[in-house]
């Protein structure tokens, strides 16, 4: 794994612990679906299946975490949504949601993790 991967990664773990902290059930991580892409994490909230796309950035880098989610990436997102819920079994009663979390790495301290819900 490059130094990009294992910053993902240690963003999406640091995203994953924010969710179950907030009540939520952590349900897959890194779902691939062909060449369509991958969701970061699937997770449910109460009756809710949450789509959420994790940013990780070290301090000092160009672009806020959270200014990632494109309307194209948000597209993607939702068509990722729909193709986890066929391959799954059906939408929860709920519905869906898409989130994201924002995790900043400054060069000292503690990380910073932002999450927003329903950003798509």
């Amino acid at each position: 794994m490059n130094a990009r991967g294992a910053l993902g990664k240690y963003g999406e773990t640091l995203a994953a612990r924010r969710l179950a902290g907030a009540g939520m059930t952590v349900l897959e991580r890194n779902w691939r679906c062909g060449r369509t892409g991958e969701i970061d994490i699937v997770a449910r909230d109460g009756d809710v299946l949450v789509v959420c796309e994790v940013k990780t950035r070290r301090g000092g880098s160009f672009e806020h975490p959270m200014a990632a989610v494109t309307p194209d990436k948000a597209e993607r997102l939702r068509r990722l949504a729909g193709r986890w819920i066929q391959t799954h079994g059906g939408a929860p009663p709920g519905g869906v949601r898409i989130d994201l979390v924002g995790v900043l790495l400054p060069r000292r301290g503690a990380p910073v993790v932002e999450h927003a819900r329903g950003v798509a």
